[in-house]
């Protein structure tokens, strides 16, 4: 194979203890770890996209070589390593974390820029801690497909290379009721151009290791940020701005697709904004912006949809603590945190015309829109199926009679129904005033509302499938999430609010 490595992360200073036990790690940045090698490991899925983007031929990528790289049954010569980072979980410092079941490979000079190489599954770290390092297939199931099919909408993302069995029977307590069992065990191998997080900073902010946190930052800087050039103190505040408008434009695409990450802990964002770990995430059926995919979180519903604005600016605001030390200018962190906001609503509501077809101002626009999320809530309206559906119609088409298949209510009142009729009524107007062609605005609006998405329900029966031997479903998911926009025939049996018998769409971080 031939990848030409760049493994410039190895620049930074190593853990010493070359012991593969669960500890605290100092004065370093990683540890050298030897993964497992599994000889019955069988290859389920692999992303011909996310291969071109590191160089990989065709040839190449069909060749049983890279199967046995993708399986874990060769290295190709790399330096196997886990990184140190902390973090704060559901608003609490939790110390050192790290990567507990991720192992590095290295990083290959991709066609357009270099990328970082991970496993997980692959065995222990000292970073385990309580757990043995090996993932489950439901797990890595969720983390493959929802990372491909993010990166098809168009969300700036982690990628996943591949899905293996690893031949494995990993212990799980996949409910936390105590009756702990034998799941399929797998591998992922994913792909980002780095997987360096917030908690990357705060580990060493919180130990008061200014030397480290200074050489991490300046090595960020370097080559993810190149365009700074450290000369002084104010370049960690332009680093700082720069992180949190790549923060910005990653949550405005979750919130316009209503998609919930679940868990965002200030360890699971990356630095460069790619949306990372992917645990109990979900997207929203009936539009209810209090809902969380998390059951570990329904009691306080920190993660909900609606507050994912102010967990992002609150993680910023841990990041620039953690950066302090660096400049110590709180006035200008403050000013860059107190713009946040305003710039999320500023976007939030140009994205959200683009996904009716608004492109001339009025100013009728924002209540209109804010209208229509109070009326999706009302009635339980879907909120894929709701604005794919009106970027299906034509002016005439938008009458309430052509919108009932989007509701989880059988029947609604007289006072709603008639408030949706007005709202149409109002909606029509508005197209026909801003005199854009019906053919084009729908064309337009399809490109911001996605009609097929990865909601849990199929994950679920994908899963079940699969650890029956079955990966029929899986595939057929694998290959519908790569045209998330179009309308695709193959799909049309998705296309359908959740069925009652689907369930809950929530789920543990389990895995």
């Amino acid at each position: 194979m031939d990848f030409k490595l760049d493994n410039h992360f190895l620049e930074l200073r190593a853990d010493v203890d070359r012991t593969n036990r669960p500890r605290q790690v100092l004065d370093a940045f990683y540890s050298y770890v030897e993964p497992r090698v599994f000889t019955d490991s069988k290859l389920l899925l692999s992303s011909e996209s996310c291969a071109m983007l590191l160089g990989v031929s065709k040839d190449q990528f069909h060749s049983k070589y890279f199967e046995n790289f993708l399986t874990a049954q060769l290295n190709l010569g790399m330096e196997p390593y886990a990184c140190l980072y902390g973090g704060h979980q559901f608003g609490h410092w939790a110390g050192q974390l790290g990567d507990g079941r991720a192992i590095t490979f290295g990083q290959v000079k991709g066609l357009d820029q270099t990328y970082t190489i991970q496993f997980k599954g692959l065995g222990p770290t000292p970073y385990s801690r309580a757990g043995d390092g090996y993932a489950v297939l439901r797990s890595s199931i969720r983390e493959y497909l929802m990372s491909e099919a993010m990166a098809y909408l168009g969300v700036p993302t982690t990628r996943a290379l591949s899905l293996a069995l690893s031949g494995e029977f990993p212990m799980r307590d996949r409910y936390y009721n105590g009756n702990p069992k034998k799941e399929p065990g797998a591998i992922v191998c994913r792909v980002a151009p780095n997987f360096i997080r917030f908690g990357s900073f705060e580990i060493f902010a919180a130990r008061e290791d200014l030397i480290n946190l200074k050489i991490l930052t300046d090595y960020t800087i370097e080559h993810y940020f190149p365009e700074i050039k450290v000369q002084d103190k104010s370049d960690y505040i332009r680093f700082f701005e720069q992180v949190a408008q790549k923060s910005l434009e990653t949550l405005v695409h979750w919130q316009s697709i209503g998609f919930v990450h679940g868990v965002l802990n200030t360890d699971n964002m990356c630095i460069t904004g790619e949306t990372i770990d992917y645990g109990p995430y979900g997207f929203l059926d009936a539009y209810d912006p209090s809902w969380t995919p998390n059951t570990t979180d329904a009691q306080h519903r920190r993660y909900r949809y609606e507050n994912q604005p102010n967990i992002v600016l609150w993680n910023l605001l841990k990041l620039a603590n953690a950066l302090y030390p660096l400049c110590e200018d709180a006035k200008a962190f403050e000013t860059i945190l107190n713009r946040f906001k305003l710039q999320f609503e500023q976007q939030m509501l140009q994205k959200n015309k683009l996904k009716l077809g608004l492109y001339t101002e009025a100013a009728t626009d924002e209540s209109m829109i804010e209208s229509l999320f109070n009326l999706m809530f009302e009635s339980k309206a879907d909120f894929t199926l709701t604005f794919r559906k009106l970027s299906e119609l034509n002016r005439s088409q938008l009458t309430f009679e052509s919108i009932k298949d989007v509701f989880y209510i059988d029947s609604m009142t007289d006072k709603l129904k008639n408030q949706w009729i007005d709202w149409l009524m109002n909606f029509q107007k508005r197209l026909a005033d801003q005199g854009v062609d019906d053919l084009v605005r729908q064309e337009k609006m399809k490109q911001h509302n996605p009609r097929f998405i990865l909601r849990n329900y199929m994950l679920e029966e994908a899963i079940q499938k699969a650890e029956l031997e079955d990966y029929s479903l899986l595939t057929e998911l694998s290959e519908l999430l790569k045209t998330p926009y179009h309308d695709n025939p193959k799909a049309d049996q998705w296309i359908v609010v959740k069925p009652n018998t689907a369930g809950d769409s929530s789920l543990s971080c389990s895995s």
